[in-house]
């Protein structure tokens, strides 16, 4: 029987024939294919944890690993983040083990070893890399267990077109359902026609970024979520500040985060798609315009920006399909 994630591969093989190549252009679209084809990976040898107490935290808690998804201008140096911790209840950080990182993606036939790296006391480990344009699957493997974490690299040219979505209450149908979703007592259901909206940006070849307030260690259940939904999980960006869903930061995350991909990464966020007020304010604070803000629920049209009413049907039907292709070139 095959499982989930090689059910979802046909699926994205499939999808991915059905893109077409647009015009000639100096940049190249977002490469999804390359990461979701890597080859398996070649395990490193599982040897004993440094410290023996990790024996018992690791057999009685499910891990709740992640690497933090980046996205970097060309020429630039990318901090790969790995955070591993075990517990859905206390989330408890590995700490002084050793963590083996790999990546692989655009242009690559074999997996790359990053190398060897050794937790902090916060269960977290850095990895510098320097890649060309392209996409890149990153995993860390937990030395002592194999358990692993997987994230992703993104290094782009200036100017790329790029839509953003909030995910809580913009793309699912309100800004509880990831605490249901996490617990398991209930599965986050979305906004009807919101994914085959993501999937004509995706079409057109722009940049996807996922830019949510939930907390860092909701990043495991969040890439399945998207997995489930037959959706690339990928540019994600958690809250590394929050430790709950409700953190009081989160205009202040998403306006700093905004601005490092316009001003450092240079990126073109041509529209963004939120339903809070501190979206629109973080959105605008950021330098987003609001006639270039879609706000979907209760506060729908506040601030300028443009009322997405009810569902998404009619909007994906009126403005997305008639969205210019993005002008890039498939590899």
């Amino acid at each position: 029987m095959l499982t989930t994630m090689k059910k979802n591969k046909i699926i994205y093989a499939f999808i991915l024939t059905l893109i077409l190549p647009v015009t000639s252009h100096a940049d190249y679209c977002p490469d999804y294919s390359s990461a979701v084809f890597a080859p398996e990976l070649d395990y490193p040898a599982k040897k004993p944890f440094n410290n023996w107490l990790n024996n018992w935290l690791t057999a009685l808690n499910p891990e709740f690993h992640m690497v933090h998804d980046q996205i970097v201008k060309e020429g630039e140096t990318a901090t790969l983040v790995g955070k591993f911790d075990y517990s859905a209840l206390y989330h408890k950080d590995l700490e002084f083990e050793n963590i083996h990182a790999y990546i692989f993606g655009t242009g690559m036939d074999t997996w790359e070893y990053l190398g060897n790296f050794e937790t902090d006391r916060d269960g977290k480990i850095f990895v510098d890399v320097q890649k060309p344009e392209g996409d890149y699957l990153v995993r860390m493997v937990v030395e002592g267990d194999l358990t692993e974490a997987t994230g992703y690299l993104t290094v782009v040219k200036p100017g790329r077109k790029t839509v953003l979505f909030d995910i809580d209450g913009t793309i699912t149908l309100n800004d509880f359902e990831a605490v249901g979703d996490y617990l398991g007592i209930d599965y986050a259901d979305t906004h009807a026609y919101v994914a085959e909206t993501v999937w004509q940006y995706i079409d057109k070849g722009y940049q996807i970024v996922y830019l949510t307030g939930r907390p860092y260690w909701l990043a495991l259940t969040t890439r399945n979520w998207f997995d489930s939904l037959g959706m690339f999980p990928w540019h994600l960006r958690t809250n590394s500040n929050a430790e709950n869903p409700l953190s009081p930061n989160t205009e202040e995350y998403k306006t700093d985060y905004i601005q490092y991909l316009l001003q450092d990464v240079e990126l073109d966020i041509i529209r963004a798609y939120g339903n809070a007020s501190t979206d629109i304010t973080a959105y605008a604070g950021a330098g987003i315009a609001p006639t270039d803000t879609y706000i979907i629920g209760k506060n729908a049209g506040n601030g300028g920006t443009n009322a997405i009413s009810g569902d998404y049907a009619y909007h994906y039907s009126t403005v997305v399909t008639s969205t210019p292709e993005a002008g890039c070139s498939w590899r």
